[in-house]
């Protein structure tokens, strides 16, 4: 309501200093005659031009603009500090935040109090900085981070560390010294070191055994071969589907797809590599 006042005093007086100023010419050009008057001998003074009225710019949009984001939600008020201090990466007093993002940090005590327990964000009592999860510089300190997981490190821990992160990870891989690999169980992206102290090389028969072990296709079963041999699997798929059957979302096994038999009708397109259609079903015609 304040600001909606505001607004309204702001357009009155803006019409008061338009009509203000239309009429300062004409009061200069009667003034202007009337001292013309006694020298008329003289060359006549000319007739000063109407002056142009002065024209206002229109803060109306702006000021609605401001209001509407004072007025939004303290969540996304927040998120809108945020994203300041996480592009800046700079110390922002409430009054720097409101010149940045017209949260007015001071006046709204539920978007300040959110700012100050907010996980993101480091208050030292007088300004605001984001705070990622890893207090990392440069890219010698995100190999050394790395290196002390050998289990892997998530990568969205990562992502807020500092501007450049994401371009050093990808340096950090090309150059061999971190492997980025996928989690199959959650779908996110982990980084792992690659230890060059630990030079691994395998035969090539050990690795034909490897690649001729033919793994269980579920997923539980190989967690238990696992277990039976001593090992923690990574996963758990059991409690996962147990949980997700808890939630009503239980998954559904995929239906096998039909495999499309050949017939002689066929149009073979590889009829030039005979031994891809060795196994499969021709029926009679």
């Amino acid at each position: 309501m304040a600001l909606q006042e505001s607004l309204a005093k702001f357009k009155q007086q803006q019409e008061k200093c338009q009509s203000t100023l239309t009429s300062i010419p004409r009061a200069g050009a009667s003034k202007a005659t009337h001292k013309a008057t006694p020298a008329s001998t003289s060359s006549p003074v000319p007739a000063r031009a109407p002056a142009t009225p002065v024209k206002f710019s229109n803060d109306t949009e702006r000021l609605q603009h401001i209001n509407s984001i004072r007025k939004a939600p303290v969540g996304a008020q927040i998120k809108r500090v945020l994203d300041v201090l996480l592009e800046t990466r700079l110390a922002h007093t409430p009054e720097q935040i409101n010149e940045a993002c017209y949260v007015d940090v001071n006046a709204n005590k539920a978007v300040f109090d959110s700012l100050r327990n907010n996980p993101k964000v480091h208050y030292d009592g007088r300004c605001f900085s984001y705070k990622s999860k890893h207090d990392l510089k440069d890219k010698n300190q995100l190999l050394v981070l790395i290196r002390k997981f050998p289990e892997g490190i998530a990568i969205i821990d990562l992502k807020d560390a500092y501007p450049t992160v994401m371009e050093d990870l990808q340096a950090l891989k090309a150059a061999g010294q971190v492997w980025l690999l996928s989690n199959f169980d959650s779908q996110e992206d982990i980084a792992y070191p690659n230890d060059p102290r630990v030079p691994i090389k395998v035969d090539d028969d050990l690795k034909q055994l490897f690649r001729g072990i033919e793994l269980p296709r579920d997923m539980v079963d190989i967690e238990k071969d696992l277990q039976k041999n001593g090992m923690k699997p990574a996963t758990n798929t059991a409690k996962r589907r147990a949980m997700a059957q808890a939630h009503g979302a239980a998954s559904k096994p995929k239906p096998k797809k039909k495999q499309r038999e050949i017939s002689k009708r066929t149009k073979l397109t590889n009829a030039h590599l005979p031994e891809l259609f060795q196994n499969l079903n021709v029926p009679d015609t």
